[in-house]
């Protein structure tokens, strides 16, 4: 016998002899035939990188770490001294940190089975926006799975989630973020950039005016005389007791609109309360009213019930004798009645057949009739199917063959402006294919076949004439050359100009010949070397 004693953080499990399970102690003595396992309940800490899958199919690391130990409970102490010293398996053999190794691998598979479906269930925005139910969910559904053994979630902490290898969401979302931040940090400081330059450039707008007017005032004052001054002054008292003028109006105005205000409100606010006066007292009358009238109904009630009662016993004695004095005359007057209405139905019956075989005649006539209408008018119907739908397939066949001609010559056109573009490589550019069209086109010749038309019938005229020679020998020995020469060609141009616009000198200067014709040579004078050209017929 030997007597064991237990750490504060440790408790004794003794199996054996007189002992149906486990008996948890701290202290005992050990009979022979039992055994002592001495066991820690200290909490430990189970790090867990779980690989899980959300509701949209991401998958994502999830880093976590929990604080699990016995809890401090008989009942829990028990089963988690079995599941240790191997009575809830084959671990009997097993050391103390052997058995602590299997409670860590069972803890393990229970976390990450209640992890995967929690998240399973839930989106990505889920878990991010309420980290802390998720957590909740997680230790209320391990804790659960948990009890069974005997142990305790002291503690949980869900890291950041990572991405799993080959996957990017998370940094996809972190590097949208910083973008976002970047961009707005880059908008904000933009903003506060302008705004300083405007702020910037508006007081040194303000500085310079403000400056220009002192010194614009400072030159009027130096410069002006004493009755300029005092008007200036004048007009500044003006002007000043007019702004002041303006600022109390306004004043009154803004306070005449708050007392307008302030009574709108109050006369709101009493015509609300009086509203709700009104109501209440209604209300009171209403249920005065109310109770009122229930009770005469129901006083009225009870007397029209116990006159009802009343006369219905009278009227019953006097059916009761009516009926015993009538039931003998009804009996003939039965039989009466029901000789004459067989009689009346044998006369009605056989109307009625001569009616319905007229009837079935006319039915039987005027369906045939709308039978045949029905089946012309289906024909009718077929036969315009039938047209439209060989239009609809003329038409469709038509834009078929228009569709595939145009597409064609949208092909033909592509295939001409490839083959140009090729030909202008080869000319040295646009001008050269230009050229070599106009030339292969025979534009040439049209535009000198159009030329030639347009000035075809027309009847130019041209004058040439000489004055001599202006210089040499001649002149030097002539000193009267050049007044001779403007002289000589007055008569040629004065002619020239006679037959080009018929516009003739006046009678002063030159006499024109009377039987000059615009197609008349004039003849040289000797010496001058003139040759006028007749008109060109």
């Amino acid at each position: 016998m030997w007597y064991h004693v237990s750490e504060p953080n440790s408790y004794l499990a003794i199996t054996g002899v007189n002992i149906e399970t486990v008996r948890i102690a701290k202290k005992a003595f050990v009979k022979p035939l039992q055994k002592v396992t001495k066991f820690s309940i200290t909490p430990f800490d189970f790090s867990l990188q779980l690989q899980a899958m959300t509701i949209e199919k991401l998958q994502f690391a999830l880093p976590a770490v929990f604080t699990i130990g016995p809890e401090d409970t008989p009942e829990a102490l028990q089963k988690y001294a079995s599941l240790l010293t191997g009575q809830a398996g084959d671990t009997s053999s097993q050391s103390n940190s052997s058995g602590r190794g299997h409670v860590q691998d069972i803890v393990k598979g229970i976390i990450e089975g209640e992890t995967r479906v929690i998240v399973s269930g839930m989106s990505m925005d889920e878990i991010f926006k309420e980290r802390k139910m998720f957590k909740e969910k997680v230790i209320a559904n391990v804790q659960g799975e948990l009890s069974q053994f005997g142990l305790k979630i002291y503690n949980a902490n869900v890291k950041e989630l990572h991405d799993t290898p080959g996957s990017e969401y998370f940094a996809f979302l972190s590097r949208k973020a910083h973008e976002g931040a970047l961009n707005q940090a880059k908008i904000d400081v933009a903003e506060a950039r302008m705004r300083g330059e405007i702020g910037e450039k508006e007081k040194q707008g303000l500085t310079a005016q403000q400056i220009s007017k002192i010194e614009a005032d400072t030159a009027i004052k130096e410069t002006e005389r004493k009755k300029d001054k005092a008007t200036a002054e004048a007009s500044f008292s003006v002007r000043q007791q007019e702004l002041n003028m303006e600022v109390q109006q306004a004043t009154i105005k803004a306070k005449r609109a708050s007392e307008a205000r302030d009574a709108e409100l109050s006369k709101d606010v009493e015509k609300k309360r009086a509203e709700m006066e009104l109501e209440r007292l209604r209300a009171m009358d209403v249920v005065k009213s109310i109770i009122t009238r229930e009770t005469q109904e129901q006083k009225a009630d009870a007397a029209a019930y116990t006159t009802k009662k009343n006369a219905d016993a009278s009227e019953y004695n006097a059916q009761k004798t009516a009926l015993a004095s009538q039931f003998g005359l009804q009996r003939s007057a039965d039989a009466k009645k029901y000789e004459t209405q067989t009689s009346s139905d044998a006369k009605l019956y056989q109307q009625q057949k001569t009616t319905d075989a007229a009837q079935y005649e006319t039915q039987k006539s005027a369906d045939a009739r709308h039978y045949s209408a029905v089946k012309t008018a289906d024909a009718d119907y077929l036969a315009r199917v039938k047209k439209a739908e060989a239009d609809l397939v003329t038409a469709e066949k038509a834009a078929q063959a228009m569709f595939i001609t145009r597409k064609k010559e949208a092909e033909g056109m592509l295939e001409m402006a490839k083959a140009y573009q090729a030909l202008s490589q080869v000319m040295g550019g646009p001008e050269g294919l230009m050229q070599f069209l106009m030339i292969e086109r025979g534009v040439y010749g049209d535009l000198a076949n159009a030329n030639a038309k347009a000035i075809q019938g027309l009847q130019p005229k041209i004058s040439v004439w000489n004055t001599g020679s202006a210089g040499g020998e001649g002149a030097m020995a002539d000193p009267a050359a050049p007044l001779r020469n403007i002289f000589q060609a007055l008569p040629p141009l004065f002619s020239t100009i006679n037959e080009q616009t018929g516009i003739s000198p006046p009678a002063w200067m030159a006499q024109m010949p009377a039987n000059g014709t615009p197609g008349s040579a004039v003849a040289p004078r000797p010496g001058n070397g003139q040759v006028v050209l007749p008109k060109k017929s």
